[in-house]
């Protein structure tokens, strides 16, 4: 079922999400089996449960095709599918990459975020199965993104350059569902 996405400025986004206590119960995938609904319905990389409204630390990213880009990030290298449930982020090194990001939950907008370039993260899905993995590049991107969700962090509260943030059909005209 495709859910209402919550935007900027409701409170709910704010808070800080309660971990999930049973990965595999009957609740929590149907959450996941909406979470990819609403994220393939709206072209999404990525979703936070919070961003459906529901205060849990469950995130979903990438596409089932391996070799999938995505419209919105076209440039971007291919993200496996995933389900992570109770994540855990551990930079890897102290280097930063700056990089364009917009959001589900920030429509229409922008804008350059530093982030970790290097990344470990872990968490169980569904059966309860540790995942983890070390990434970079797009896929460490968002990984942390989505994570930020679950503290009430949005990418724009990581913006360090005010004059890399805008509207998207205004700075990126062309770009395939520019209205994010």
């Amino acid at each position: 079922m495709i859910r209402d996405i919550l935007r900027m400025g409701d409170p709910r986004l704010l808070e800080t999400s309660k971990r999930v206590a049973d990965p595999g119960a009957p609740e929590i995938r149907a959450l996941v089996a909406d979470m990819f609904d609403t994220m393939h319905a709206a072209n999404g990389a990525g979703l936070a449960a919070p961003q459906i409204g529901v205060g849990l630390r469950v995130v979903i990213f990438g596409y089932r095709d391996a070799n999938a880009r995505n419209p919105r990030y076209p440039d971007a290298d291919p993200v496996p599918e995933t389900i992570l449930i109770n994540p855990e982020l551990t930079a890897i090194g102290p280097e930063f990459e700056d990089g364009w990001e917009g959001c589900l939950s920030v429509p229409g907008l922008r804008g350059v975020v530093p982030r970790h370039a290097r990344l470990r993260y872990r968490g169980v899905d569904l059966d309860g199965q540790l995942i983890e993995r070390e990434v970079s590049g797009f896929h460490a991107r968002v990984v942390q993104h989505e994570c930020d969700h679950l503290d009430g962090i949005l990418y724009p509260m990581r913006i360090t350059d005010f004059t890399l943030f805008g509207y998207t059909d205004v700075m990126f005209p062309g770009l395939a569902d520019a209205d994010d």
